[in-house]
């Protein structure tokens, strides 16, 4: 029954997320639309991008508020909380008030990952399904954890990489029923994924030369750079959440406030704002133009902090890998100017800190 259910879960997870990604390349699209017509009236057009953006946000935020206060940010302490008995599950209105808030939050622009919201999605659905099909407590906990791996798993179309999260991350340690559950859940939302989205890794890398011996210690230096980086990024999102809870403003209106930040920036710059993937993509094969990385990542810094802040839905993990591998573009630039020849290809050193910046799942611990 437990194996039967897993692929019912997995399934469900994996049409619900295939939905949601198309939704999001949508507003994507839509939005950058919108920013280039509104270029044709500047001053209207700027006050009017700034309200939409604006709203978007602040709706987000009223969902969440309004219907299921635990979907916001990531969700992934929260599943984290239920998996530990810490908290109760969510009821399935969740379900909506993630999808809809997150496609709202992200599709406005706001600096977020898309895993957050997938994650919490499958494993409210595995949590619902074990309780309808009346499994044994055990049984509701492998649930809820193997639907939370199928959305990873689903959202970066990576079926180990769900159940590595699972039992990494949720479980912390090896059963056969719960592998079993995390497995089955996994592979049917990546078929159902792929049946929408067709077989493409998420990003896409050419081989690269062996760089040989001589470059492992710049790899040392450069994982250490990103991993400081990593605790100063943490710092900054906590003093963001810190901050945002001192001023003591309403929800909608900081949300609204954010939003109008991220516009701006969207007015000014549109490829910076949103989930990140194309960003991403350019560094990792090496195509982002060198002059302008600093300016990039320290506005990825400082955005992706503030936008969690808002308390919409959306994760940390995608604007974690935009700044890890803009990091190691930025540290190939300065082997450039130092070392007579390059050690090794951009993208190498782009890849480095992009597999660097992929958190242990702690990196989510933040309150649920």
């Amino acid at each position: 029954m437990l194996a039967v259910v897993s692929s019912i879960v997995g399934s469900l997870t994996g049409l619900l997320v295939a939905i949601f990604r198309i939704a999001l390349v949508q507003a994507d699209i839509w939005r950058d639309e919108w920013i280039s017509r509104a270029h044709g009236w500047p001053a209207v057009g700027f006050v009017l991008t700034l309200g939409i953006l604006g709203a978007a946000a602040a709706s987000a935020t009223w969902l969440v508020k309004r219907f299921s206060p635990c979907a916001a940010g990531s969700g992934i302490p929260h599943v984290d909380a239920v998996a530990k008995g810490e908290l109760p599950p969510a009821p399935l209105i969740l379900l909506p008030v993630k999808f809809i808030g997150g496609w709202l939050a992200i599709g406005g622009g706001l600096a977020l990952g898309r895993e957050g919201p997938c994650v919490q999605m499958g494993a409210n659905l595995g949590s619902f399904l074990a309780n309808r099909f009346r499994l044994t407590d055990s049984d509701c906990k492998a649930l809820l954890a193997a639907g939370g791996g199928a959305g990873l798993a689903a959202v970066f179309n990576a079926p180990i990489a769900g159940a590595v999260f699972v039992l990494e991350e949720l479980i912390r340690r090896f059963e056969t029923r719960v592998v079993i559950a995390a497995l089955g859940a996994s592979c049917c939302a990546i078929a159902i994924v792929r049946a929408f989205l067709g077989r493409e890794p998420e990003f896409r890398v050419e081989p690269l030369p062996f760089s040989g011996p001589g470059t492992g210690l710049l790899f040392l230096s450069l994982g250490a750079a990103v991993g400081f980086a990593g605790m100063a990024y943490n710092c900054t999102l906590l003093g963001a959440l810190s901050m945002a809870d001192r001023l003591r403003w309403p929800a909608k209106v900081r949300a609204a406030t954010i939003g109008v930040l991220v516009g701006v920036m969207a007015w000014l710059a549109p490829s910076v704002v949103g989930g990140g993937d194309p960003l991403t993509q350019r560094a990792l094969s090496g195509s982002q133009s060198f002059a302008l990385l600093p300016c990039i990542f320290a506005l990825g810094f400082l955005l992706g902090p503030i936008s969690y802040a808002a308390g919409t839905p959306g994760g940390l993990f995608a604007p974690m890998l935009v700044l890890g591998a803009q990091l190691g573009l930025l540290f190939s630039s300065l082997c450039g100017l130092v070392l007579p020849h390059p050690p090794a290809p951009a993208g190498t050193f782009a890849r480095w800190g992009w597999r660097r910046s992929s958190p242990p799942w702690s990196g989510h611990r933040l309150p649920a």
